[in-house]
């Protein structure tokens, strides 16, 4: 009997611990994805530019990754739940090879479009791999595995930059180098998924759902309406409407009330990515098993609730070394214009801060603001998405993922087109404080209606035999 009940333990704590052997590969393939990603965000407006695309047009352009991402992540999902993950990862990842070796290649500005059309549908395969998480982790693992994902974003975010600005020195700023680096990180990748990764979708599990069909905006609408995830997909548009438009005009923010010129935003955004990384790659866990996801959610909400509204109020008062003149010219300074080279850059609608009143108040201020945004931020996505996966059936996991991931992508494309209407007409501090509002209305709805569900009730029901 004792004997029982010691193999009885050993599955249970085996069930509480997360296999990272089964997971390594996924993190893995999935942060060398991502690299490919990041390596081209901070250098695509200026590579557009230099194709003498004006402003609105290069608006446009970075909608165009999310965009096409909102449809391509609910068809890979379901794709991978009717034929399994390896292959659709394959897939996807020769399209985001492909678009970056167009990228690299542009001539044209409507090769520079395409290539973003083409990487942003291959880039809906995060709804694969957070299925993949999902096949090898339990109820109890599950919202760690998910945040290890979140931590490759984070750690993808803090290199891939890096990568870039590595990549252009070495080839005297020409812009075609990083577009070349980011399709051998996709390369990389593929060989990576074909050689490591193995199949976590039994083939007696798959496509056994016979309500599952290929995306479209009603099977979105139909996801919405769902007894127990509806508010979950919900909420996963409403706060990454808040949080996109965050990440999307930080930089622009910084700018006008600190002076910061892009060393400073790259050293703000590697503090950033450094909080995200520890929270989703450890503190997540523990938090999960400790408080449940439905409490992570409603303290995620809250305190990204109040790092925005922090964030909203930071005083305008740039550091001691400030210059405004320095500043001035770094920013308008001329280059050589020439197809792949760095372009003249335009002047920008931005106040500069003056150098009347320089401080560290300002600054103390933002990095205080940070740390409850980045945590808030970390927390949300992974503990939405692991409760979704808690309150549905094994079959419906995939296509419901790559729904919330759609749901996150749209919310990033309109995101920054609300954002820079708001920042230009109503002021800088506008979006954040707006974001701020949304999100403390949306916790209330929260609490309200995001009631325990059975996950919880099982945990009980666990709990109360325990104690007989």
């Amino acid at each position: 009997m004792a004997h029982e009940e010691r193999v009885a333990a050993k599955q249970e704590n085996s069930e509480e611990k997360l296999d990272f052997k089964r997971i390594l590969p996924v993190f893995v393939i999935v942060l060398v994805d991502l690299l490919g990603l990041t390596i081209i965000i901070p250098l695509l407006p200026l590579y557009a530019a230099s194709f003498g695309l004006d402003p609105a047009m290069i608006g446009f352009l970075g909608a165009a990754y999310p965009l096409m991402q909102f449809v391509g992540a609910p068809i890979l999902g379901r794709l991978s739940d009717k034929f399994g993950r390896k292959p659709i990862l394959i897939i996807s990842q020769i399209g985001t090879f492909t678009g970056f070796i167009m990228l690299g290649m542009a001539s044209t500005a409507w090769m520079l479009f395409l290539s973003r059309f083409v990487d942003g549908i291959s880039g809906g395969n995060i709804a694969t791999a957070q299925a993949a998480i999902t096949d090898t982790t339990t109820e109890k693992t599950r919202t760690q595995g998910l945040g290890l994902i979140g931590a490759a974003f984070g750690l993808g975010f803090i290199i891939g930059p890096v990568i870039a600005y590595g990549a252009l020195a070495l080839s005297d700023n020409d812009y075609r180098a990083p577009a070349f680096a980011a399709a051998f990180f996709s390369l990389l990748s593929i060989l990576l998924t074909t050689f490591w990764f193995k199949e976590t979708l039994p083939p007696e599990e798959r496509g056994q759902n016979s309500d599952t069909t290929q995306f479209s905006f009603r099977s979105m609408l139909t996801a919405v309406t769902h007894p127990t995830v509806g508010i979950l997909l919900i909420l996963m548009f409403t706060q990454q409407l808040a949080f996109g438009g965050f990440e999307q005009l930080l930089s622009l923010f910084t700018l006008s009330n600190l002076g910061f010129n892009a060393s400073g935003n790259a050293i703000l955004f590697v503090y950033i990515g450094v909080i995200v990384v520890a929270v989703q790659g450890y503190f997540i866990g523990k938090w999960s098993q400790r408080f449940g996801d439905r409490r992570l959610v409603y303290g995620g909400l809250a305190l990204l609730t109040v790092g925005l509204l922090l964030l909203a109020f930071t005083p305008r008062q740039p550091t001691p070394n400030y210059s405004q003149a320095a500043l001035e010219e770094e920013l308008y300074e001329n280059e050589q214009e020439m197809t792949g080279k760095i372009p003249a850059p335009e002047d920008i609608a931005v106040d500069l801060p003056s150098d009347e009143s320089k401080g560290w108040l300002g600054i103390t201020w933002m990095l205080v603001a940070m740390v409850p945004l980045a945590i808030g931020g970390g927390i949300l996505r992974p503990a939405i998405n692991s409760l979704i996966t808690k309150r549905i059936d094994h079959q419906e996991v995939g296509g419901m993922l790559g729904i919330s991931s759609s749901f996150s992508s749209a919310a990033n494309a309109i995101a920054p087109l609300i954002g820079g209407i708001m920042f230009q007409t109503l002021g800088p501090r506008s979006p954040f404080l707006a974001g701020g509002i949304l999100l403390a209305v949306l916790l209330v709805i929260a609490v309200r209606a995001i009631t325990p569900g059975r996950e919880e009730q099982g945990e009980r029901g666990m709990v109360r035999g325990s104690s007989h």
